[in-house]
């Protein structure tokens, strides 16, 4: 909507009564019939004047936009099109509030039962129009339902891609390119599994039928499964069940039909799963990681980043995006600070924090003091690197750890320390559930707590810069 800087902007009375007047705007003067809008909005009540107001004018503005695409793409189709049906309806939606009423599809309004309505609707038109004169096609398409519903023919598919694009713009608008791909793969991966069961379907043909039918085929991908492969968690069914259900509910909220019931309303499987989290011993860590030697031949950003991991239990992610005002070695106390950036988010508000540097983390961090820009948003690029180190190396126990198996290996080691609850929360990012009290600690604090399990090392175990 026009951004209405003077609350009073668009308004005039005249005697007792209010009335919404404005230009058409130079732009589209040759699109709109109407030189000049000028309506009653039939009240003396200053409040009510500016709420009518303000659906009039969302209602030209989307209508002007609805014009200007169609003059901008003659017989125009796709996505095109699409947007023009959006405006159109839109606008239809803002007027028909306007003048007190909800806007209706015509063919629900010719039904006998809503022949009373439709009377009063198309009185309402002729006040409009003006004695004698003819309604403008703009108020025959919000009083009479004249305006297609987009959502009638739009696809999931095609609704997905306007949902990456323009509606879930906020979502995307702190992630980093990196982030904003995972983002969108993990959004993508949910739609293509209610496709590849559901087909294509138009969004206004996802009826309350259909939903449950694709949740009964989640429910079947929970049971155990005939060719051996591990059953679906509840979790991840939830998750999928989920992106369509916010790609449905937000897809017409963006349209303005927001009373549209949601067909996947109340789905959520709530039993629990086994997490399998594995973590490498301390021994294991000692005697197979930390050898000097172990990682030469290893470009050098890789070497630093697997001692950090270490000794930090930081994110692989969190480690990767350091900026070198991040890196913080001359501080009396030489640490590392996981911060946000205006273009890439961090997991959580929690993860904001400082680690101490220490152990063979601090001699390690030294080597590259402006942090990794080769691999700057690249970290699954990192993660796939050390994965493939380690198995050559044959530094793998199970098929259960991964790299990020060293943060929760760091986390046992605080805990089996003795560190405080509140401080073992802090330097991992984690929410504390305890009433907070403080920040956590002085760093000076943190690093001798953390100097008490920090693993033992050989001088050498860092080889050559």
């Amino acid at each position: 909507m026009a951004e209405l800087r003077d609350p009073d902007r668009f308004l005039l009375k005249r005697g007792n009564r209010w009335y919404y007047q404005r230009r058409v705007p130079n732009q589209f003067s040759h699109l709109d019939d109407r030189a000049f809008v000028k309506v009653s909005l039939k009240t003396g009540s200053h409040e009510i004047a500016r709420l009518r107001r303000d659906h009039l004018a969302e209602a030209d503005d989307q209508y002007w936009m609805a014009l200007a695409v169609e003059a901008g793409s003659p017989g125009g189709s796709g996505p095109t099109l699409r947007a023009a049906l959006e405006h159109r309806y839109k606008a239809a939606i803002s007027r028909a509030m306007a003048y007190g009423f909800s806007y209706k599809p015509a063919e629900p309004l010719a039904e006998s039962q809503a022949i009373a309505e439709l009377m009063e609707r198309i009185r309402m038109l002729e006040a409009q129009a003006g004695k004698g004169g003819d309604p403008s096609r703009a108020d025959a398409e919000a009083l009479l339902g004249g305006s297609p519903d987009p959502s009638s023919s739009i696809t999931v598919s095609e609704a997905f891609e306007l949902y990456v694009k323009r509606i879930a713009f906020d979502d995307q608008y702190n992630k980093s390119e990196a982030q904003r791909r995972s983002w969108e793969k993990t959004k993508r991966t949910s739609i293509n599994y209610f496709i590849d069961q559901m087909g294509d379907l138009p969004l206004s043909d996802i009826t309350r039928e259909k939903a449950l039918e694709y949740r009964d085929w989640w429910m079947e991908k929970m049971q155990p499964q005939a060719d051996g492969s591990a059953p679906v968690a509840p979790n991840t069914a939830n998750r999928h069940i989920g992106n369509i259900r916010s790609l449905y509910e937000r897809y017409f909220k963006h349209i303005g039909a927001a009373d549209v019931e949601d067909p996947f309303r109340d789905f959520y499987f709530s039993g629990k799963t086994e997490v399998k989290r594995a973590s490498f011993s301390n021994e294991w860590v000692r005697s197979q990681i930390l050898v000097p030697g172990l990682f030469d031949g290893l470009r050098l950003e890789l070497r630093v980043i697997i001692y950090l991991l270490i000794e930090t239990g930081a994110r692989l992610s969190e480690l990767v995006n350091l900026r070198p005002e991040d890196i913080r070695l001359n501080a009396i106390v030489p640490h590392i600070a996981i911060r946000p950036e205006q273009n890439r988010e961090l997991k959580t508000d929690d993860s904001r924090r400082e680690i101490p540097l220490v152990g063979v983390a601090e001699i390690a961090m030294r080597a590259c003091p402006e942090g990794f820009p080769y691999y700057y948003d690249r970290s699954t690029l990192v993660s796939a690197n050390l994965m493939k180190a380690f198995r050559q190396r044959k530094l793998l126990p199970t098929s259960d750890h991964v790299i990020y198996s060293f943060r929760h290996s760091f986390e046992d080691r605080m805990l089996e320390g003795g560190l405080d609850y509140g401080l073992r929360c802090a330097l991992m990012g984690h929410k504390n559930n305890r009433p907070e009290y403080g920040m956590g600690g002085s760093l000076e604090y943190r690093r001798a707590e953390l100097l008490k399990i920090a693993h033992p090392f050989e001088a050498g175990v860092f080889g050559e810069g």
